[in-house]
């Protein structure tokens, strides 16, 4: 699905473990990858400067890590001293990047305003999708547990899709990456919809139709997705959303979960939190989030 891929760690959070495995990002269909660590400026010095000593020795300690690089495949390590976005959104630029690896612990929004969020800032200002791994995860997998990950990161999607803009978008760039795929590193999904749960039988009326509602249309795009030679399955379920989406990401066999999102970031999250940005918070499987067209 994607060529050119960027993972930014901050040794806290398990990523610079994946730069043993690049010959297996290979078998995933990505053949440049750079990683990049970020190192804070000193603040005991009037005009604040990198300190080139400690960048030359994360450097070192990332290469030295490097597993054997595959041939026609290119990996570089970036050492930079600043602010984490900024960096980030020059790499990017930089080497035409098309997939962000982050990591993020999960969190409640409350936790996420007192003491913010880098990856959450980040989904809100790029353009470029991101896939969003669970550093406690990341840390405890075993060497191989982590090579059969790095070769399957995006070959089976769990994919929420209500008819909305935003579940549309996600289901174009699916699309998109499954026509434009030169092997095949995507081949399955599985497409998802809740409808709320009611105990009133005045009420049970109103549900059957919208569970009508929702096998109609997940039947309508399903084979849409079947002809770029995917395998679809489809689940609806009664209940809420998000709990409802993380237990049938458990009982399949799904690499990540995508998703996208008109309002998260934005001013309503105050008041109404979106699906995009709980799922985030909350998820445990790697959640690949496609911003909004901006």
């Amino acid at each position: 699905m994607f060529r050119r891929a960027l993972i930014c760690t901050d040794f806290k959070d398990g990523l610079h473990r994946l730069v043993q495995f690049v010959h297996s990002f290979k078998l995933a269909g990505i053949d440049h990858i750079t990683f990049l660590h970020t190192l804070a400026l000193p603040e005991d010095r009037e005009i604040p400067r990198p300190d080139e000593e400690r960048e030359q020795e994360i450097r070192d300690r990332l290469t030295s890590d490097m597993g054997t690089v595959p041939d026609s495949m290119t990996v570089e390590v970036s050492v930079q001293s600043g602010k984490p976005a900024e960096h980030i959104e020059r790499t990017i630029k930089a080497h035409e990047i098309e997939i962000v690896f982050l990591g993020m612990p999960s969190r409640t929004r409350l936790s996420e305003r007192l003491f913010g969020s880098t990856t959450i800032g980040l989904c809100k200002r790029l353009t470029t999708p991101l896939l969003i791994l669970r550093p406690q995860l990341i840390s405890t997998y075993t060497v191989e547990e982590l090579n059969l990950r790095c070769q399957h990161l995006f070959r089976y999607l769990l994919l929420p899709y209500d008819g909305s803009h935003a579940s549309r978008y996600l289901l174009d760039n699916i699309e998109r990456y499954a026509q434009e795929q030169s092997d095949s590193f995507l081949t399955h999904c599985l497409l998802f919809r809740s409808v709320d749960n009611v105990s009133r039988k005045a009420l049970q009326e109103v549900q059957n139709y919208k569970l009508e509602e929702a096998k109609t249309s997940l039947d309508e795009v399903k084979p849409k997705l079947e002809a770029l030679g995917l395998s679809v399955e489809t689940v609806i379920c009664k209940g809420q959303g998000i709990p409802e989406l993380l237990h049938t990401a458990m009982e399949y066999d799904i690499t990540a979960i995508a998703i996208s999102s008109d309002s998260f970031g934005k001013l309503i999250e105050l008041s109404s939190p979106s699906f995009a940005g709980e799922l985030l918070r909350r998820s445990w499987h790697p959640v690949l989030y496609f911003p909004p067209e901006r």
